[in-house]
């Protein structure tokens, strides 16, 4: 018979392992705010697609190649499978991603600053942080923690016959970082989350990021 303290003891490790796995579980989750257009016909299959290049996309070939296999994955959860000849393909799909960078500017107004009940603190990204200690005095901030990055991307489907758009959808989310393929597609994912509806004013998704960001 196990005793009342190894039986405790077994219980609190089991809850510490559980715990272990949902922070694991939140960390390899990203939110991003999607947006989503068009008008996909009712009843119509997501069929199968074919990259489209823009001419100065077909510049870096290894790089568009590299962000086209991140977003067929999230194409091909949203039902719609690789043409075998992009001749014969239902749907075109382009595709951008935009990384952009900012820095906290010597003049940003301390009016965006607010008092949290410890210290001052402002907005800058996602969420508030801390400038002032709780007496009101400066302290030194590394410069990398004040540089975020915003990171965007986007897909355009459109009927190869008739050529009319059918589909848009964006996702956006933003970092410490530039973000890694992995993330680009967890990105593309969310952008795709709500196909064939299209929800066009910005709302979280929260999709598993399949590696480092």
């Amino acid at each position: 018979m196990i005793s009342i303290s190894r039986r405790l003891a077994l219980t609190g490790l089991s809850a510490l392992a559980l715990l272990g796995l949902s922070g694991c579980a939140a960390l390899n989750t990203i939110t991003a705010d999607a947006q989503s257009f068009g008008s996909w016909p009712a009843g119509r299959q997501a069929g199968s697609f074919a990259f489209e290049r823009l001419p100065s996309q077909q510049l870096n070939e290894q790089q568009q190649s590299e962000l086209e296999s991140a977003a067929r994955s999230a194409l091909e959860k949203a039902g719609f499978t690789v043409a075998a000849d992009p001749k014969t393909a239902d749907v075109l799909v382009s595709i951008g991603v935009r990384v952009s960078r900012s820095d906290n500017a010597p003049w940003d107004d301390p009016l965006w600053w607010r008092w949290n009940g410890n210290y001052f603190a402002w907005r800058y990204g996602p969420a508030w942080r801390p400038h002032f200690s709780r007496f009101g005095y400066p302290y030194p901030i590394d410069p990398m923690m004040e540089r975020r990055y915003d990171r965007a991307v986007a897909l355009l489907l459109r009927d190869r016959k008739s050529n009319e758009p059918l589909y848009e959808a964006r996702a956006s989310n933003d970092g410490a970082t530039v973000g890694s393929l992995s993330l680009f597609g967890a990105l593309f994912e969310a952008a795709m989350a709500d196909f064939p509806q299209t929800q066009p004013q910005p709302h979280p998704v929260s999709v598993q990021l399949g590696g480092g960001q």
